[in-house]
């Protein structure tokens, strides 16, 4: 316990050069999405890769057909210490619209908030390069303090997170000899809120599937065949609205297969977070909860699958008023998944419902969006257990361990391709606004986030 003391406290004295540091990665623009940041974001790799050597740690950016992957590996670990590899990503999000920006995007500075809390303001101080930072941090106050690394650690900083990661399954294809643990810590999601840290065990999969409806071979005039012609619009209303019933649930046929209830236990724990309809749907200005009936918000975006139509086209839409039956009408439905529900079976029994609720002239097509399945982490696993007692003893609030109703596709890959579970722990907060104008993070997130992998690193070691 001294040793873990001391390693805080160097981590305490070091927050200004921690800034510091922070600050040089955030000024350099790595947009991936947009070519014209090519060389920014292999300038901020190699940054990476010149402050990973300063811990230590042997370092290399490797060249993909995209923007390079950072990849560094500890020299030295306790003989028997478990192995980790950390994932942050280095790319940021396009500014625009620069307009709405307070202060210039890559010009990062700490700022009072309207909250009355200190902030850190600019592009990627919350995703993810003020997350990143803090494990980088915390590993330094351990060199700094002449202490082992308490753990085996792999590091792997990717450029493209930010632009549906291109190049990231070649890349494990080929290297994942050198990027395969015992298990991952992914440093990209949030707290529960700012005294309560968060663990998230539970990453929804999606299935996307486009479907196009078609009835006759032309758009025609529904004076001359209107009550006559099939109304490709009227088929797909009616397939989209048949997809829930009464109660909310999916009506396609297996949907539910490889869904489990959570636990008892899981649940009481969501109730103590005091998470209610009115206040989670009031800052959107609704107050009802949809989907299945009698499911609290938090099941609903965690644990509980979804159908959702995320788009409709058919026939004019246009300025004034067209008296047309359109030939075709399309619509882009995805379904989030929990448990073992198989992305492949969704969107076939998706496709053969669809299909038997066509009239014997009309036609389907579809075009696939990608399909993943969900992650669900033992709520028991050992390294969960280790790190919500470490976050426990840093944060003024116990730490809570929750489901994320989104999906993070390299967490998946870890898991399906290399066989590793990941450990999602991070520190932004909701009103970081990441990927808007304004993002900030708040320094308390980066201090205390630095504060926290120490103590995690140290309770993964024992």
């Amino acid at each position: 316990m001294a040793q873990l003391d001391a390693i805080l406290k160097r981590a305490d004295d070091n927050l200004p050069s921690s800034l510091d540091k922070l600050f040089a990665l955030l000024r350099i623009p790595s947009i991936s999405t947009d070519p014209a940041y090519k060389e920014k974001c292999a300038e901020a790799a190699d940054w990476l890769v010149a402050e990973l050597k300063t811990l230590g740690f042997l370092a290399e950016a490797h060249k993909t057909k995209g923007h390079p992957m950072v990849v560094a590996t500890s020299e030295n670990a306790p003989e028997g210490a478990p192995h980790v590899l950390f994932y942050g990503h280095y790319d940021v999000q396009p500014v625009d619209p620069l307009s709405l920006w307070e202060d210039d995007p890559f010009d990062p500075k700490v700022k009072d908030s309207a909250a009355g809390t200190k902030v850190i303001t600019g592009r990627g101080t919350s995703d993810d390069k003020g997350q990143l930072m803090t494990f980088l941090q915390a590993c330094r106050a351990y060199r700094e303090e002449n202490a082992e690394l308490p753990v085996k650690i792999t590091i792997m900083f990717e450029g493209e997170e930010e632009s549906g990661s291109p190049s990231l399954p070649a890349f494990i294809e080929e290297h994942g000899d050198l990027i395969k643990a015992d298990f991952a810590l992914v440093c990209d999601t949030g707290m529960w809120d700012r005294e309560t840290p968060a663990i998230a065990a539970t990453l929804r999969g999606l299935v996307g599937d486009e479907v196009v409806i078609k009835a006759a071979d032309r758009d025609l005039h529904s004076g001359f065949f209107g009550g006559a012609a099939a109304n490709p619009i009227h088929i797909l209303a009616d397939i989209l609205a048949g997809l829930h019933d009464e109660n909310g649930r999916v009506t396609l046929p297996g949907f539910y297969d490889g869904v489990e209830e959570t636990p008892e236990d899981v649940k009481k724990g969501w109730e103590q977070l005091g998470e209610t309809d009115s206040r989670f749907l009031g800052e959107i200005g609704l107050s009802v909860p949809a989907g299945e009936k009698g499911r609290s918000v938090l099941e609903l975006t965690w644990t509980r699958p979804t159908a959702e139509v995320n788009g409709i086209t058919g026939g004019y839409t246009g300025e004034g008023f067209k008296t047309v039956i359109a030939a075709q009408a399309s619509a882009k439905v995805s379904f989030r998944l929990v448990g073992t529900q198989d992305p492949v079976k969704i969107r076939e029994s998706f496709r053969a419902y669809v299909r038997s609720k066509l009239p014997a002239d009309c036609s389907a097509e579809f075009h696939p969006h990608g399909g993943s399945p969900a992650i669900h982490l033992d709520y028991n696993a050992p390294f969960l257990k280790k790190a919500q007692t470490a976050l426990s003893q840093e944060w003024p609030k116990p730490a809570v361990v929750i489901g994320m109703g989104g999906s993070i596709p390299i967490v998946g890959d870890f898991q399906r391709k290399l066989g590793m579970d990941s450990l999602l722990v991070g520190f932004g907060l909701n009103d970081d606004r990441i990927h808007s104008p304004n993002e900030k993070y708040e320094l308390t997130s980066f201090h205390k986030g630095i504060r926290s992998w120490i103590r995690i690193l140290d309770a993964l070691s024992r």
